[in-house]
């Protein structure tokens, strides 16, 4: 009866456990299923933020396309503007220059037809510098009518070759009430210089300054580098700036100083000073640079970007 119990809880047992594995095995087999659902307002933070970057970033774009277009236009209208007062300037020194010069012409005229009667070697020294003095002159005049006067510069050599008949002149109008010296070294004869400028300074001097006094005086013309620039200066000796009475507007010196604003900027200036030995000096610094090498730098300007 005892071994009967023992087997039959023994077999109990065996089938207790047989039916936890098959329970575990039902149970690991067994698939669990998930849904998700998904909500489109669950994108509309990062739609809005995709919105507000993408909106600053055209806004961006288009404020610098504006912005440009802006300087551009504002470019062109400064370069249209200062162009046209170039061209207002370069027209009013040469409307200048035709008043002095038939006026000059006129006078030295009278005075070789003078001279013809009482002395014919000097009108006849008087007629050469006055030929001297339109050949050097007029090779100016024509680059200046060719391209509207804007920008004309030339070399100072060629600016000598027009002051020295013009002295030569003066001296034998004026006799011995005028002494002349020239002081510019050969080496800067190539240097950079703009057009009737020194005639003008030099115009200034003997009409204001030499001629209103009785014993006349003296005038230099004088050219020298100064740091590294070049200062070219006409000094008289004459009654002094704006003590003659034939003095004028200062029209063409406010023309030069305009000219060379326009060529140069603040590169370049017009000084008045008192000259020690009485009168005036009147002196022009511009950059030092030669022609040839001015036309390099413009021809490389013009192939660059």
């Amino acid at each position: 009866m005892v071994r009967d119990a023992q087997r039959a809880a023994r077999e109990a047992v065996l089938q207790a456990r047989q039916a936890i594995q098959d329970a575990g095995l039902a149970g690991s087999t067994r698939k669990v299923t998930r849904k998700r659902v998904v909500h489109w307002g669950d994108f509309l933070p990062q739609l809005a933020l995709i919105w507000i970057f993408a909106s600053a970033i055209v806004k961006l774009v288009y404020k610098g396309r504006i912005q440009a277009e802006v300087k551009a236009a504002q470019a062109t209208e400064t370069a249209e503007a200062e162009s046209l007062r170039r061209q207002v300037v370069e027209a009013r020194m040469a409307a200048m220059q035709a008043q002095v010069e038939p006026h000059f012409l006129f006078n030295t005229l009278a005075s070789i037809d003078h001279l013809i009667e009482t002395d014919p070697p000097r009108a006849s020294q008087m007629q050469k510098n006055l030929i001297a003095l339109l050949r050097a002159s007029m090779p100016s005049m024509r680059e200046a009518s060719g391209n509207g006067g804007a920008g004309t510069v030339r070399d100072l050599g060629r600016e000598l070759a027009v002051i020295r008949p013009y002295l030569e002149i003066l001296k034998v109008r004026m006799e011995e009430r005028l002494a002349t010296e020239i002081d510019v070294p050969e080496g800067l004869h190539s240097a950079e210089f703009p057009p009737m400028m020194i005639q003008t300074l030099v115009e200034n001097a003997v009409k204001h300054g030499l001629e209103p006094k009785p014993e006349g005086g003296r005038l230099r013309v004088k050219a020298e580098i100064v740091h590294g620039k070049l200062a070219l200066s006409v000094a008289d000796t004459g009654m002094g700036f704006g003590r003659a009475a034939t003095a004028g507007t200062g029209v063409g010196l406010a023309n030069i100083r305009e000219r060379l604003q326009l060529l140069y900027g603040s590169k370049a200036a017009l000084t008045l000073t008192e000259n020690p030995a009485g009168g005036t000096v009147a002196t022009i610094t511009v950059p030092y640079r030669t022609v040839a090498a001015a036309a390099a730098a413009d021809a490389a300007g013009a192939d660059g970007p």
